[in-house]
């Protein structure tokens, strides 16, 4: 290996999946590891296949399916779990097992109620064990950075000897700072001589909005595998982002001493659009590298600059990130092979009866806007892909006066086939929508997050919407888009109970999934 290359280990799969309303299936999972693999990640964490069925068929999926990337699945330090991991990625040409246990004095007494000889054991039996399987595994010990140094290095030299070819050291709730990690790694060195020879790796959370300041200073300190997650999805505020981590080395990697990565920059924004289609969480307009507003411009002073000369205002170049699909590209007029190819182009394959029915739908839209951009033609073929078997909107009604409270109807198709209609009144025309969506498949849920954005610019703008429900114990989200904020709110309401039925009527989870990253 290149002594300057920073190895990417993507974790939205897994990490990123176990966000609150994140419920991707066996095939969304599978599309997202194959973008991951055009990115050039170099290693996917596709999941914990020991936590539920479900996750096991998506690994074992991506590891028969995805070339290129190493195939990883997280496992807890025991015994099962690292059987089950084998089992899931073992069909992989690059498969890596991935065990970890807390090294921290608050998880050992109150997560692990163990002691500190157990954890030994644990490390050292957990890695043996793994690399009787397979040649490439990871340990991590959790919550590194709140725990002693001396006995994390211990820990980690341990499963150094067991066979650890990576090591990896957890940020995992987001509370160190960047010279103290970089304390923390030289301590690390210095007390585990075995380190020098395996990868050191950084897994920061964003708690405090040092995940990626804090990956950068591991990588400094001589880390050389960073993970982190599409658009920084995760845990609670989530992970270091990809995108940020790439473009900062890129960036600025004149003073860098020739550190880089192998990711194809400009896959950045297509992989992040996918990743908000498939999860339902929107990247906020003024996020980094991959947001509406990254590379705009807003101040007059500003504007004239970059018409002058972009380096002005400018670090990056749009284009660098894939981020050049503003430009019209379709009108009313245009026909289904204009369609299919400008699909084509912004990297969708899309025939058959999908092309139908993306071709029927963007007529719909062309004759409500006078211009169709590629965000627009992307957010319409993203709302069509999203469609699946389940609940399914097939009308709806409104009645809305000043001065009385609104009143809908709306006519659901059921997941059997039959259709039914419910009527209701809400506090305001979405909230009488979503009642009287309720009324028809006989299901109440709760409303926890609700969000209107809009695709481009303009009065003909596209409304997206994305919703967040609480059905039981299980949460869910949905996302759709259109020319009519109700029409996209029902839709994308629906779309979340689905979700929602599916995962309460799926398989019970097997084992419970760590809170945090190890």
């Amino acid at each position: 290996m290149d002594p300057n290359q920073v190895l990417i280990f993507d974790t939205t799969l897994r990490d990123g999946e176990q966000s609150p309303g994140i419920a991707l299936n066996t095939e969304e999972k599978l599309e997202l590891a194959q973008q991951l693999a055009r990115l050039g990640v170099d290693i996917i964490e596709a999941g914990f296949p020991i936590a539920s069925p479900g996750d096991f068929e998506a690994v074992r999926g991506i590891a028969r399916q995805v070339e290129g990337p190493i195939i990883a699945a997280l496992a807890r330090a025991n015994a099962a779990d690292i059987d089950r991991a084998w089992e899931a990625v073992k069909d992989s040409e690059r498969p890596r097992i991935h065990t970890f246990v807390s090294t921290s004095e608050i998880h050992i007494e109150h997560q692990m109620r163990n002691s500190h000889d157990d954890v030994r054991g644990l490390a050292r039996a957990a890695v043996a064990q793994a690399r009787e399987l397979c040649e490439d595994v990871e340990f991590s010990p959790m919550d590194a950075t709140r725990a002693d140094v001396g006995f994390t290095a211990e820990v980690c030299q341990i499963a150094i000897d067991e066979g650890a070819t990576t090591i990896n050291i957890p940020d995992t709730v987001g509370y160190t700072m960047p010279e103290e990690y970089t304390r923390f790694l030289e301590g690390l060195y210095e007390a585990a001589p075995g380190l020098k020879d395996v990868i050191l790796s950084t897994h920061c959370h964003d708690d405090l909005g040092l995940a990626v300041a804090n990956s950068f200073a591991g990588v400094l300190a001589g880390a050389r595998q960073v993970e982190c997650a599409i658009n920084g999805i995760g845990e609670r505020a989530g992970n270091a982002a990809l995108e940020e981590f790439v473009m900062l080395l890129k960036t600025r990697a004149a003073d860098l001493d020739g550190l880089y990565t192998g990711v194809k920059t400009t896959e950045l924004s297509r992989t992040s659009r996918l990743v908000t289609r498939l999860t339902g969480y929107p990247v906020q307009p003024n996020k980094a590298i991959v947001g509406r507003n990254a590379f705009a411009h807003e101040s007059g002073i500003h504007q004239d600059g970059v018409l002058k000369e972009r380096s002005t205002f400018e670090i990056m170049d749009a284009t660098s990130v894939g981020l050049d699909a503003s430009q019209i590209v379709l009108g009313k007029h245009s026909g289904r092979h204009a369609l299919a190819k400008s699909l084509e182009e912004l990297g969708y394959t899309v025939d058959g009866a999908a092309l139908n029915a993306a071709f029927t739908r963007f007529k719909e839209i062309a004759d409500k806007k006078q211009q169709i951009t590629a965000l627009d033609l992307e957010a319409l073929v993203g709302d069509e892909l999203q469609q699946s078997s389940g609940f399914a909107l097939e009308s709806f009604e409104l009645t809305d006066k000043s001065g009385e409270q609104p009143r809908a109807s709306a006519t659901v198709t059921m997941p059997d086939g039959g259709s039914r209609t419910g009527e209701a009144s809400g506090d305001g025309a979405v909230d009488a929508v979503f009642h009287a969506i309720n009324a028809a498949t006989g299901i109440d849920v709760k409303l926890r997050d609700f969000r209107v954005d809009s695709v481009t610019a303009g009065q003909d703008a596209l409304g997206e919407v994305h919703v967040v429900i609480e059905r039981g114990d299980a949460s869910a989200s949905g996302r759709a888009v259109a020319t009519d904020i109700i029409e996209a709110a029902a839709r994308a309401y629906i779309r979340a109970l689905t979700l929602a039925s599916r995962r309460l009527e799926s398989d019970e989870p097997t084992a419970e999934r760590p809170t945090a990253l190890p």
